[in-house]
């Protein structure tokens, strides 16, 4: 169970920013005096203690410690750290940095360089051996599963089974943890199981691969070096990417490992050879009266 699981499980906020804001209402007088120091200053409430809250308010320090209760929180220790955590991550959405009124980002400018940019860090830490060998291990496969977990995740895990579906692998994607762990009970040493995750850190993952790796299936995985999911994979397309500050801007790691997902089906395409020219030549010619159209289009438009 995680820390965030127990937090809940126990009643205590994992928000506790927001938990801060909706019960400001509900506090005593003197716990209202409170909430309004903190929310004053969110970074500063972190490095203060119950005495120096208590002289700043002019409150007694039980009334803090009570305060923090009152947020579900064992006390004002138990405060400072969801507070210190809460915040770590939160601190670009509720500071971000003033614009002028005429220094709006060019809105595509500021989305395509920043994939152009990390496209090309991306691409110098490819390891060629790797993806040859991740290649290899999709090629010769029974069936291939594509495992990812949350939003980006699992949309790269869905593209690369439609991706593979075409060259003839037998290919599914899943990004509900109960079906990867039933899914990975399934397979022997003819299959492979590849996850996916750009922090390499989600349980399921490492659950599934886990369970499948015991029962003799290959397994992959597209993450973070270093990450906890490396740790079960047999073989590891490693990227360390970084991430622009700008928070409404599409993260560019989903569309970089759409890529990388790219560069392995287009290796196992031509490992494939006229095999694959046939399964794309009946995906065509079974398309083409809808489209109306001869002229070259992408597979399934």
């Amino acid at each position: 169970m995680t820390e965030e699981q127990a937090a809940a499980k126990a009643g205590r906020p994992i928000d506790i920013i927001l938990k801060l804001r909706n019960v400001v209402d509900s506090l005593s007088a003197s716990e209202k005096q409170v909430a309004a120091f903190i929310l004053d200053d969110l970074e500063r409430a972190t490095l203060t203690t119950v005495s120096g809250i208590s002289e700043a308010v002019g409150v007694s320090e039980p009334t803090v410690i009570r305060f923090c209760r009152s947020l579900g929180c064992e006390g004002f220790k138990d405060f400072k750290i969801r507070l210190a955590r809460n915040l770590a991550v939160s601190l670009q959405y509720i500071n971000p940095k003033a614009r002028a009124a005429n220094d709006r980002p060019a809105f595509s400018d500021l989305v395509f360089s920043s994939l152009v940019d990390t496209l090309k860090v991306a691409r110098d830490q490819l390891d060629a051996e790797i993806v040859d060998k991740a290649a290899k291990a999709i090629d010769s496969a029974r069936q291939v599963a594509f495992y990812g977990v949350g939003g980006g995740s699992s949309i790269v895990a869905q593209d690369a089974a439609n991706r593979f579906f075409r060259f003839g692998v037998m290919a599914t994607a899943h990004s509900d943890g109960y079906l990867q762990r039933m899914q990975a009970s399934t397979f022997g040493e003819e299959d492979v199981v590849v996850a996916i995750s750009a922090t390499g850190r989600p349980q399921e993952l490492i659950d599934s691969l886990t369970i499948a790796k015991q029962y003799g299936a290959t397994t992959l995985a597209l993450t973070k070096p270093g990450s906890p999911l490396t740790k079960v994979s047999d073989v590891v397309i490693e990227l360390n990417l970084p991430e622009h500050p700008e928070i409404f801007k599409p993260t560019a790691t989903r569309l970089v490992f759409l890529c990388v997902i790219d560069v392995l089906a287009t290796q196992v395409g031509y490992m494939r050879g006229e095999e694959v020219r046939e399964t794309l030549r009946r995906i065509r010619s079974s398309l083409s009266s809808l489209h109306e159209t001869i002229d070259p289009q992408p597979i399934g438009d």
